[in-house]
């Protein structure tokens, strides 16, 4: 897309409410900004634009917007002269009227049900905003721009697209005609700054006592799966989980859309990729996966598992690359191995349901289940080792969980962390990891109470 094409593609308004007198008549924001839009496009050099840094761009628009206001009287003070010259850059260079909310660190999903109704989740509630966009046309134009910059695209052959902002938030968008009200999309935000060990503790997600057993297995490279709901804290889990990998190790990561923030330096990205215009080059995570054996990695660590790659993943935990850790889509640990069943039979592989359960209990060792309660808050419900076979059935048992009590008038949770009074068989292995832990962090008579 030429730099004229992106600028030409938007022209919208940012609140409904902004609104600016032009002598006696009374023109709405949206129409001001459409109008002072259109002249900056016919008076702007591109080819020299595209030379200019950004500072230099938005001096040029601050520019150039004052001068068409004073060529035609409209009546407009300092700050919202400012205000126009602001929301003409987020149109020309941004995603327009989504930008102001971007650049709230408070704000952890943005939900475009069309071009009229924009929510926000913020501290784990969904709220309406005032932000619109001017038609669908314009809403599709904003998610053309998204998805052209990850090389990906949507258009009425291939409707639906997972694509990244450049921060790394993950945007899933569709369109007619399956989405039958016009454009649909929704974007999962990358916290400005990654939520660390203490975050979570503070935030009432774990207690010390599970952060120092997280931390152990980790180091001690156990594999362990991650599973939970959607927006129940998966990812955020699982880059804390990663995060206690030692930064002299190998990692290779595979995903459907990047957003695992790694802190060691040794690293490998890996995203898949989707079918051409001709169906052609699709590269799915099976093959990643499988690629990534060849790429003598100590660790690989799976965004999701949801197809296929379930099998290559559990023979990779069990041909040397241990401490490996993946997400899955379940309520329950229990759940979890269940679709890792399903999955793995996805493969083709023809392996009887006794074989593919002794393959899953000989890879994982640990199962931490998360979840989204009612009032928003995400909390580590369940810590399981699994412990092996019995007859043809995998054995469990819980460490560590959560037990939810009520539910107070403002709707906040309470409840109480709980140790479960079972010291994990995999002790031995931590301690020989130098893991700090006691039998005293499995204490089943201390509770750590939640409440508003």
């Amino acid at each position: 897309m030429s730099l004229r094409e992106k600028l030409q593609s938007t022209n919208s308004s940012f609140n409904a409410h902004h609104s600016a007198e032009s002598g006696q008549d009374a023109v709405s924001y949206a129409s001001l900004k459409r109008q002072i839009h259109s002249q900056i496009l016919d008076r702007i050099n591109l080819e020299k634009l595209a030379t200019l840094s950004d500072e230099q761009i938005k001096k040029q628009i601050n520019e150039l917007v004052s001068v068409i206001v004073d060529e035609q009287s409209i009546a407009l003070n300092t700050v919202e002269r400012g205000s126009l010259a602001r929301d003409i850059q987020y149109e020309m260079f941004g995603l327009g009227p989504l930008e102001p909310l971007l650049s709230d660190p408070a704000i952890s999903d943005i939900l475009v049900n069309g071009y009229n109704q924009v929510y926000i989740e913020r501290k784990g509630i969904l709220e309406l905003t005032q932000v619109q966009f001017q038609d669908n046309q314009h809403l599709l134009n904003i998610i053309e721009r998204i998805v052209s910059q990850v090389g990906r695209r949507v258009d009425e052959s291939s409707p639906m697209v997972d694509a990244r902002l450049a921060d790394g938030s993950r945007v899933n968008a569709i369109i007619p005609p399956l989405a039958l009200d016009g454009p649909v999309m929704s974007i999962r935000r990358f916290a400005v700054s990654p939520l660390l060990t203490d975050d979570l503790v503070r935030l009432k997600t774990m207690t010390p006592q599970m952060a120092n057993l997280i931390s152990a297995f980790s180091k001690s490279k156990m594999n362990a799966v991650i599973s939970g709901g959607t927006g129940s804290g998966k990812t955020t889990m699982l880059n804390l989980v990663s995060g206690f990998i030692p930064k002299e190790e190998r990692i290779v990561t595979i995903e459907d859309a990047a957003e695992l923030r790694m802190q060691q330096p040794h690293v490998v990205r890996l995203e898949t990729r989707p079918p051409n215009i001709e169906s052609k080059g699709e590269v799915t995570q099976t093959a990643l996966v499988r690629n990534a054996l060849r790429m003598r990695p100590d660790r690989i660590i799976l965004g999701e598992v949801r197809g296929s790659e379930a099998l290559d993943m559990l023979q990779a935990m069990n041909t040397g690359h241990e401490g490996s850790f993946a997400t899955i889509h379940a309520n329950s640990a229990r759940d979890a191995l269940a679709r890792m069943e399903n999955m793995v039979g996805m493969a083709g592989a023809n392996l009887t349901l006794l074989a593919t359960r002794q393959q899953i209990a000989a890879a994982i060792n640990v199962i931490i289940q998360v979840s989204r309660l009612v009032d928003g808050t995400r909390k580590i419900v369940s810590i399981q080792e699994i412990t092996g076979m019995e007859g043809e059935t995998i054995t469990m048992q819980e460490i560590y969980g959560f037990k939810q009590t009520g539910v107070d008038v403002q709707g906040k949770v309470s409840g109480y962390f709980y140790a479960t009074g079972v010291v994990p068989t995999f002790m031995q292995r931590l301690k020989a990891y130098g893991a700090g832990l006691s039998e005293s962090d499995f204490d089943p008579t201390v509770r750590y109470e939640v409440s508003s």
